[in-house]
């Protein structure tokens, strides 16, 4: 019962941690996007922020969800604390605060030890399409919690003193929550597709990534941005791009006027999250929910691409 009026009470902390996009709160989420919500709360533990901030894009929210519960949450061959290990080494190699502080946290409440990405080889082959695909996952959220989130599991107002207190709350929380059995996965069907080849030997990580990579790929994105920003994946090597953004604009600058702002979104969203701003935001937007399928498409793209790039997270 106490941990029940505790989550209630640190939703509304859920959703101050929200830039860009106004959040959704329980009390006026439709059907849909309430079943998402209930079931984060009972599965993860808290109203997840990375999960939360796509609300207002119904479709995308569920396939987020789908992902960290599946690849994630749910039992499998890997113990909850190495998964967790693995998301906490993505987030430093992408450098997203709020992803680190989260998961080092949690890694530490399941007991999970420190993971070298660049050391698969610990793993079995029986594990690898775990490993891997608790990389991709983080690869996507860390892109979308760079972009939508505050740097912290804080409101942007919280003083920092107490950001040690507030992630061992809701460690203690997520450590409490319901076990997850795997593959209720409520998305419609998708073939696995070729660069998610690595995740058969695991019937759930693949059906996970590839149902929710389905929705993000259906998203009403311009075509301009599909076909730049394959292009440019094709040609990654899995480094951040920048430190300017002027890559981005002289990419854009081959689209016409009407997608520019998108496609730069798309390409930042991609190859440099911790780049875009209110401005490229603002340029971009035509409502809540486009901005999220946009960015989600995006991330997904390049998240994908980076594992498949060297079968490494890294």
């Amino acid at each position: 019962m106490a941990r029940s009026l505790l989550r209630k009470a640190l939703r509304g902390l859920s959703l101050a941690q929200v830039r860009h996009v106004t959040p959704v709160p329980f009390r006026r989420a439709g059907p849909e996007v309430l079943e998402v919500y209930r079931a984060v709360e009972s599965e993860f533990g808290v109203l997840a922020p990375p999960v939360v901030l796509h609300a207002a894009a119904p479709a995308a929210l569920r396939a987020s969800w789908v992902m960290l519960r599946d690849v994630v949450l749910a039992p499998g061959l890997l113990d909850r604390g190495t998964k967790e290990a693995v998301a906490a080494a993505v987030s430093q190699a992408n450098e997203c605060p709020y992803c680190v502080t989260v998961h080092t946290a949690t890694t530490a409440r399941f007991g999970g030890g420190r993971v070298d990405l660049a050391d698969t080889g610990r793993f079995t082959a029986d594990e690898l399409p775990e490993v891997l695909g608790v990389a991709t996952t983080l690869q996507y959220f860390n892109r979308m919690v760079s972009v939508f989130l505050t740097e912290r599991p804080m409101p942007p107002y919280a003083p920092a003193f107490m950001l040690g207190p507030v992630t061992r709350m809701l460690t203690g929380l997520i450590a409490s929550a319901v076990s997850t059995p795997p593959g209720r996965n409520p998305l419609p069907e998708a073939p696995l597709p070729d660069e998610l080849a690595w995740a058969a030997g695991s019937p759930v990580v693949a059906q996970a990534l590839a149902r929710s990579k389905a929705v993000f790929d259906s998203a009403p994105v311009p075509e301009a941005a599909r076909v730049l920003l394959a292009a440019e994946l094709s040609t990654w090597d899995g480094r951040p791009k920048g430190p300017s953004r002027r890559w981005a604009w002289d990419a854009a600058a081959r689209v016409g006027p009407r997608d520019r702002a998108a496609v730069r979104l798309a390409l930042l969203c991609a190859f440099a999250p911790y780049q875009v701003d209110d401005e490229v935001i603002r340029d971009a937007r035509a409502d809540d929910a486009a901005l999220i399928e946009l960015a989600a498409w995006a991330s997904m793209a390049a998240a994908v691409r980076a594992t498949a790039l060297t079968k490494s997270p890294a």
